[in-house]
């Protein structure tokens, strides 16, 4: 056998992602918040880039982010780059798995020192951009320290105190044994020594039933804590000890709705039980959630739509009036031609420059791909703006991506995380995107809109005879809808509706 080697050529043509298309997929993605960061980031490290001063008054298109004309200082558009995704797309469906992460616009040289702007004594648009930005609020475990340390407390338990309350997760628990966690402090507290200080915690902190380890030690933590406030609050001190019954040794019945099982085991009448639940109701299972701002973030919708009532029809335009209106410095612009200036910083500005313009130029093409898209759901979901969310119909992507000659990707990242204000509410725009079934009628029905239908039989249901998902799939068939037992099963769970038992009412 011989083995031999040998070199040769090899012509072929192969298509890479580069970063620029890469960025330019993450422009098109990014929700409103998201990219309004994204340009007031960019605001800060890029030296050429600035708010314009005088917004020009009027429709949408007087916010529209755009230099005042054409600069070559780049390799190509935001523009092209989509051009080259789209064909990157269609001939490697599979190859977006594998691709990296592109690194951030600006380019930084710490040598270069751009030249100082004079002082004209007007305000620093960026400086205000910057300063706009909320503060993050303290975390739960920090709050929870500071608490402890002024606490009146043993001396001897502040120690073990302050190791209990690094356990805790963010709902307030302590789900970690006291006996793991004297092994993990390598013999530095004893299970006893924070046995003791989990009773000093449990007192001292705020809210009640921080540091508990079960459901009924949260809510009897409360209860204990809000007895104090009971004449102030009109609760009889009854209703508390019957609650803390109940919640000590028939919690497992109590979250099963069985209240007449409850009521045989404690000797209460169901009126009392009724009364104890509406107390329960006050309390949380994640006190720790109370301190930390853990709000849903706003939802600012990325496009607005309108009925026109002169031309019977329904109009879209984008809410972009929040981005910062952005543009290239002219002299920085100019400076990127001065040959009397050394060519690394004359690099460096070009550099920049060419970031900048690509921005413009992504955020731009962003627009125009996102405004196409959704003028062509609200033509496809006329019914849903007329008469609600009942009337949804199917609408696959491919439609929508044939429709607007582009690619099927690029729809569905034009639709991530984007929401429309419409006449019935705030709407994700997703949600205009999916399939159906066909009722018996002939008639094309979206899941959503099965949904709706679902959750309309179940809120007219007799409550103290609530109908099983056998029953749910007979009214729904009466409606000319046809579907699975197992698919209302899971449609309820998705609706967060619980089953039939726990739906009864006594």
């Amino acid at each position: 056998m011989r083995f031999d080697t040998s070199q040769h050529m090899k012509l072929g043509q192969q298509m890479k992602l580069a970063p620029r298309m890469i960025q330019s997929m993450e422009i098109l993605q990014m929700p409103l918040a998201d990219l309004q960061e994204r340009i007031e980031l960019e605001l800060e490290n890029n030296p050429t880039l600035e708010l314009k001063e005088n917004e020009p008054e009027g429709g949408v298109e007087a916010v529209e982010i755009a230099a005042d004309g054409p600069m070559e200082v780049g390799e190509g558009s935001a523009a092209d780059d989509f051009g080259r995704l789209e064909d990157y797309e269609a001939s490697n469906p599979e190859a977006m798995e594998n691709e990296y992460s592109a690194s951030g616009l600006s380019t930084r040289v710490e040598e270069y020192e751009p030249r100082t702007p004079r002082n004209t004594g007007e305000r620093d648009g960026k400086m205000d951009a910057m300063a706009a930005t909320p503060a993050r609020s303290a975390s739960l475990h920090d709050q929870l320290r500071g608490h402890w340390a002024l606490a009146d407390i043993d001396e001897t338990v502040r120690g073990p105190g302050d190791v209990i309350i690094s356990y805790l997760d963010d709902d307030g628990w302590l789900r970690t044994p006291l006996a793991t966690i004297a092994e993990r402090s390598n013999a530095a507290y004893t299970e006893a020594e924070l046995e003791n200080a989990l009773t000093a915690v449990q007192l001292f902190l705020e809210p009640a039933g921080v540091a508990a380890r079960t459901p009924a030690e949260c809510l009897l933590l409360q209860l204990d804590a809000l007895e104090d406030e009971a004449e102030d609050i009109g609760w009889p001190r009854e209703t508390f000890a019957n609650a803390r019954t109940i919640v000590a040794d028939h919690l497992d019945d109590l979250m099963q709705n069985r209240l007449p099982k409850v009521a045989e085991k404690t000797g209460l009448t169901l009126e009392q039980i009724k009364e104890s639940l509406l107390l329960l109701r006050r309390l949380s299972l994640s006190p720790g959630r109370r301190l930390v701002d853990d709000a849903a973030r706003p939802i600012v919708p990325d496009a607005i739509v309108e009925y026109d009532p002169d031309g019977d029809r329904y109009i879209a335009y984008l809410n972009d009036r929040r981005l910062p209106n952005v543009q290239i410095n002219r002299e920085y612009a100019l400076l990127a031609k001065d040959r009397a200036m050394e060519k690394r910083d004359r690099e460096f500005i070009k550099t920049n420059l060419s970031n900048a313009q690509w921005l413009i130029d992504a955020v731009n093409q962003r627009r125009h791909t996102l405004l196409r898209v959704i003028e062509a759901v609200v033509e496809a979901q006329r019914d849903f703006f007329d008469y609600g969310p009942q009337s949804l119909r199917p609408l696959p992507m491919t439609q929508v991506a044939e429709q607007l000659g582009i690619h099927v990707a690029t729809v569905s990242r034009a639709v991530s995380d984007k929401h429309l204000a419409t006449p019935r509410g705030i709407v994700p725009l997703r949600k205009f995107f999916s399939g159906g079934l066909q009722t018996e009628g002939g008639e094309e029905v979206a899941w959503d809109a099965i949904k709706v239908a679902l959750k309309d039989v179940i809120e007219t249901e007799d409550k103290a005879k609530p109908l099983s998902d056998e029953a749910l799939v007979d009214e729904l068939k009466k409606r000319g809808i046809e579907i699975a037992r197992r698919t209302v099963a899971k449609y309820r769970d998705q609706l967060n509706i619980p089953a039939a038992r726990l739906r009864r009412t006594f």
